[in-house]
Formats: structure tokens, sequence, C-alpha cells
């Protein structure tokens, strides 16, 4: 679900900070082959989702929380996952898509983690973005869609995965006893 909650957060920063509000453009998620292309008919912002991988950082700390009245519940460390977005502009010329493109890259240059007000309650860890991607070159990826390469940039945003869920803690230790040793019981004897 953590994928779902990124691709929220960023058509909110890209609504809100481009800004395209809903009665002007656009934002869509969709793979942009030649037949998704051919019935856009209004600016549209795409960020297409091709790369899912484990990033390099560390997990996540283990977490607690308190339920109400209840006990604290506790969450494992969870593993820091890297999305790898084509981001596009479509719109009716050239120039305007260079326009948008262009105020994408200033915005999101500028940020390094999303903002909280426009992240997910429900992740994890803050959303790291950064543009580029060293291992995927652009040429490719369009090639790889089928399509002509077009002015894009990719964008990496990385964000804790939901692996492991909330429990309850292991019961505390109350009291210890000795263990006998096996051996000291028969030379008692």
């Amino acid at each position: 679900m953590f994928i779902r909650h990124v691709d929220t957060a960023l058509e909110q920063l890209v609504r809100q900070r481009l800004p395209l509000p809903e009665d002007l453009g656009e934002v869509s998620f969709e793979q942009p082959t030649g037949t998704w292309s051919a019935q856009v008919t209004r600016v549209t912002v795409n960020l297409y989702l091709y790369e899912v991988s484990r990033s390099a950082q560390p997990s996540t700390a283990a977490r607690m929380r308190m339920v109400g009245d209840g006990p604290a519940q506790v969450r494992r460390p969870q593993p820091m996952i890297q999305l790898g977005y084509l981001l596009s502009v479509w719109a009716g010329s050239p120039r305007d898509e260079h326009q948008v493109l262009g105020d994408l890259v200033s915005m999101l240059a500028g940020i390094d983690v999303l903002p909280a007000e426009l992240a997910p309650p429900e992740l994890s860890s803050p959303i790291q973005l950064a543009i580029g991607d060293e291992r995927n070159m652009p040429r490719e990826l369009w090639t790889g869609l089928g399509g002509q390469l077009r002015a894009s940039l990719q964008l990496r945003a990385t964000v804790a995965a939901d692996t492991h869920d909330w429990s309850d803690p292991a019961p505390s230790v109350e009291r210890v006893a000795p263990a006998l040793n096996p051996f000291d019981a028969g030379a008692r004897a």
C-alpha cells in the first residue's frame, strides 16, 4: 500500500506547488505508450513508475506506539525502498511541455524530503526525493515503452515499505529463576 500513498503525495505536490489544479490539467500514472498519449487532450503530468528496488539506505528504526489505554505496540524496522518514476509532460506544443517540465525541475530540485503536510500519515518514514537515476537512461526507458525519446526527468522517491505490521510486545519478565544444571543434580544424589 505504501506505493499508492507515495503516488497520492506526489500528485498533491504537483497540483499544489506547480500548480496544476484539476480544472487545468491531469496527473497520470499510466504507462506513456502511443495509445495512451493519443488520448491525452489536456496538459498532463505523467509519473510512470518504472522501477521498484531496495534502497542502499538502512532500514528504519523499530517504533513503539500507544493505542488508547491499552498496552504499547511495537513495529520492527522497515526496509527502505526506492521507487523510480519517469516524469514527462504532455501538452499542445513542445514549447508548452518544456515550460511545464522546467517548472517541475525547478520545484523538485529544491525538495529533498516531501513536505510533512503532503505526506500521508500511514507511511513509516518521510518520502525522500531526488532527480536522476544513474542506472537507467531515459533513452532506454522510452525505447522499452515503444515510444520516441522525449523531454523527461527521472524522479526517485525513497520510503519505508510496509513490511512489518504493528504487534504486541513480548511479555515482560517478572521473575528470573536459576536453572539447574543436570550434571550437578546427579552429583548430589
